[in-house]
């Protein structure tokens, strides 16, 4: 199993792009109307949207596995970034509300991000399934974590041993983890 990198989702950001002949931004455009009627996610996808050709690759890859994915910029595009209200807060607390989990996109810009920290926080209060997504650099199968964010487990991906199928994975550490769709459910990642 491993981390995500930002080759593999900048490559599935610029392949739909290719496989299409249109901008991954505009396909994802189209994908998020056709799922704005939505009352409830899979996932809401907490990020740095400085990162942004890393979160459409991320977000691809994740929808290419048939997870229905929350993205403020993409599902709710009226919400204003440069006049954050109670507003703003309460309709992001409406929409963690509606998903079954948070993913917390560690990339290069996240560090910068006061509001992935209150959406983390948030979430965890909320029902508790909340994960660290990595996306590094270079490839490598476990996460150490970074200040608090070491206090909750991690997601990868990987296929399953013996099979060609891709699927992601909850971790608490290498030798720790559970098939992502179990964790969704309410279950713990376990020692191998």
């Amino acid at each position: 199993m491993a981390i995500f990198t930002e080759s593999a989702v900048r490559a599935r950001a610029r392949r739909e792009t290719t496989n299409f002949s249109k901008a991954a931004s505009v396909l994802l455009g189209e994908r998020v109307q056709k799922q704005a009627s939505a009352a409830n996610f899979d996932i809401f996808l907490s990020h740095a949207f400085d990162d942004k050709e890393l979160l459409e690759g991320t977000l691809l890859l994740l929808e290419d596995l048939g997870y229905n994915i929350y993205l403020d910029w993409k599902n709710d595009p009226q919400l204003d970034r440069t006049n954050v209200t109670t507003a703003t807060a309460s309709a992001l607390r409406e929409r963690m509300r509606s998903c079954r989990c948070l993913l917390f996109a560690v990339t290069p810009d996240a560090k910068d991000s006061v509001w992935m920290r209150w959406e983390l926080g948030w979430k965890d209060g909320e029902n508790g399934r909340v994960a660290i997504l990595p996306i590094e650099g270079s490839t490598t199968d476990s996460w150490e974590g970074q200040q608090f964010l070491g206090l909750y487990p991690y997601a990868s991906d990987g296929t399953i041993r013996n099979t060609e199928k891709m699927k992601y994975w909850i971790h608490r550490s290498k030798s720790c983890y559970i098939l992502f769709d179990e964790w969704l459910d309410g279950k713990e990642p376990y020692n191998r």
